[in-house]
């Protein structure tokens, strides 16, 4: 299996399930490498984009803000690409019909366009950049020194947006002075799935049978060990096995106060793995197996959907997940109340959960009128903190379907902080809940209030891929010097050394 292929197959099963409907891995990809690889998945993003709140038919009202009477095309970078489901072309279309029967004056270019690291620069510097287009997280800095995206802060706060964005979104999206370069489309936030019964058999639950989730690293060690000393099972699942052990890491890493790359002014990357903070991680990481002994038999055999197996079979208690998969254990036979998900634990510098999602950017060509004409199209899609009378069905909807399916109906991760849709999501858990909200409470307060992070940039699958590496020997080698380890691994980033996947064990 190629290096591309191989994490495609990681990625694709990350699926989100959320009150919002089924949404794939946030972010269309996980990954962005500079070689110009990207680990995406089109087939999940199509499933997505065909079952969440958008595909509700969008209903007769005016765009939000009108435009003026001079014509304004707008390229449109979000229609579908070619060979994508019939329904999902549909769908546009009626958004390209309702907006310009309300708008005559707004004219629509298809210009379908997947972000990709080595297209999009000349793209932009071409002058063919789409007026509105999808990218992801990790890009924002990027794009904003390079001048390839324009400021819409003015226009968020005119339409009164702009205060309605997740505060660590808009972090993410705004530049050394605070000007936002972009909305959200969506995404999750890592956190801790539990077994219930795990938790309930090791007295680590409250009077109401809620599990007390650990609060930092610590905890969750000796949890572990509390666990595995009731039940004779795994205390904690720690991926191995391939790039999503790296993935998770970094989560721990940033806990521990590890900034793992640097994205320089010349557009080059410094990578800190070798940091004392990091390697202090990584030496956690190493003790859950040498001095704690409570992860699975074979660690180096786990992989994302193996995770969840163990959490559903009860031969581990708590594992690394997210919103979107909270269908996972379910569709492996947990009952539907048998799990919970909570906040990351916290390390000597805080908790931290990765953040991956996509966000809509605006080309730095983009007028005034332009940006508006895009963001109306937003609007119909429910791609905003403006909770149309079609959003608010397709979120009924959604919570509908997942209640008849037996998934868990919770609030979805949103980029707004939308008093308007939390009252949609609301009164739909009040129709359609099935699970105790207070399993999932931790996770969502985490969310609102907590330390939410993008993926690293830089060459992130060669680091992820290195990081793995270390993973595997620290975790089959009691002896193994973590510092040394830390010290070549960042040595190969740096130099983009390729030979990662001639070195990882993936059998």
């Amino acid at each position: 299996m190629t290096r591309k292929n191989l994490f495609k197959t990681f990625i694709a099963g990350i699926l989100l399930v959320s009150l919002a409907g089924t949404t794939a891995c946030k972010g269309c990809s996980v990954v962005s490498d500079q070689s110009g690889e990207t680990a995406t998945s089109e087939e999940t993003t199509k499933a997505a984009e065909t079952q969440a709140p958008e595909t509700q038919a969008p209903e007769t009202q005016a765009a939000e803000t009108q435009a003026p009477a001079d014509e304004v095309t707008i390229k449109l970078g979000i229609y579908p690409q070619e060979g994508s489901d019939e329904e999902l072309f549909a769908l546009h279309d009626g958004y390209i019909a309702q907006l310009t029967v309300d708008n005559p004056n707004i004219k629509i270019e298809k210009a379908p366009y997947t972000y990709a690291v080595d297209t999009f620069v000349p793209l932009a510097e071409s002058g063919n950049c789409p007026t509105v287009f999808e990218t992801w997280y990790t890009e924002p800095k990027k794009l904003i020194s390079g001048k390839y995206i324009r400021d819409i802060t003015d226009i968020l706060n005119e339409r009164g947006w702009l205060d309605k964005m997740n505060p660590s979104v808009r972090k993410l999206l705004s530049d050394e002075n605070g000007r936002v370069y972009g909305v959200p489309r969506d995404g999750y936030v890592l956190g801790l799935m539990v077994n219930v019964d795990m938790f309930k058999a090791a007295g680590l639950v409250d009077e109401n049978g809620v599990p007390k989730y650990p609060a930092t690293w610590d905890e969750l060690a000796q949890d572990a060990k509390l666990i595995k000393d009731a039940t004779g099972q795994a205390g904690f699942c720690l991926l191995a096995h391939d790039l999503g052990a790296g993935w998770h890491f970094s989560n721990i890493a940033w806990s521990f106060g590890a900034k793992l790359v640097t994205c320089n002014d010349d557009g080059t990357y410094t990578y800190h793995l070798d940091s004392d903070e990091a390697v202090a991680a990584m030496e956690f990481v190493k003790s859950l197996k040498w001095d704690y002994d409570v992860l699975t038999d074979d660690p180096l055999a786990e992989h994302w959907d193996t995770g969840f197996e163990n959490i559903a079979a009860g031969t581990a208690a708590m594992y690394i997940a997210a919103n979107d998969a909270v269908n996972q254990p379910v569709e492996k036979g947990l009952n539907i109340d048998g799990f919970g998900l909570g906040a990351m634990p916290a390390g000597p510098a805080g908790a931290y959960g990765l953040s991956a999602a996509t966000f809509y950017a605006f080309s730095a060509d983009a007028t005034d009128e332009q940006v508006n004409a895009a963001l109306d199209y937003l609007v119909l899609m429910g791609k905003s903190p403006i909770a149309t009378e079609a959003v608010k069905a397709g979120i009924l909807d959604a919570a509908k379907q997942n209640n008849e399916a037996g998934i868990p109906v919770i609030r979805s991760v949103s980029g707004w902080n939308s008093p308007e849709i939390e009252a949609a999501e609301t009164e739909a858990i009040q129709k359609f809940g099935n699970v105790n909200e207070a399993l999932y409470s931790s996770y969502f307060d985490f969310i609102k209030n907590g330390n939410i992070k993008a993926e690293e940039s830089g060459h992130t699958s060669t680091m992820y891929g290195e990081l793995t590496v270390v993973i595997q020997e620290v975790l089959t080698n009691r002896d193994a010097d973590v510092a040394a380890l830390m010290k070549t691994a960042n040595e190969n980033c740096q130099s983009d050394f390729p030979l990662w996947t001639e070195r990882l064990n993936f059998d």
